[in-house]
């Protein structure tokens, strides 16, 4: 449902944009273009950016064709449940914050980077490193 805002300008429902955010994550994941994934569903690359940006809905059997083929169930689209134990160890852990960034480009290259060290104590070094680094520490 697209809301309207006091100035007349419409804006997409949060699910909608949630839906499309994660459609366009696995997308870029896999090293899909929208217009492979249009060409794939039989709809424009347009009609993809639209679903992406939330601006248009994605319809239950439309969601269905794209799970089948970025390879993920339907229930991969959707937020998780609301629940209290969704937090970090300082509390401040924020799912649609973490969500936003695995989206973009530097997430998802980091992801696929890091998901590719197999060393468990060269993993735990590397979230050492950035963590120090986001609160400005020096190693």
């Amino acid at each position: 449902m697209i809301k309207k805002e006091r100035s007349g300008t419409k804006r997409p429902n949060d699910v909608d944009v949630y839906v499309g955010s994660r459609v366009r994550m696995r997308r870029k994941m896999l090293g899909m273009s929208q217009e492979k994934l249009g060409d794939q569903l039989g709809i424009t690359f347009q009609q993809i950016q639209k679903y992406e940006k939330g601006t248009n809905r994605v319809g239950a059997s439309r969601l269905q064709n794209i799970s089948e083929i970025l390879d993920v169930p339907v229930s991969f689209f959707f937020p998780p449940s609301e629940r209290s134990d969704d937090s970090s160890e300082n509390g401040l852990y924020d799912q649609k914050t973490l969500m936003e960034f695995l989206a973009t480009s530097e997430g998802i290259e980091l992801n696929k980077a890091f998901s590719q060290i197999k060393d468990t104590k060269v993993r735990r070094r590397v979230i050492e490193l950035v963590r120090s680094i986001a609160v400005g520490e020096t190693i």
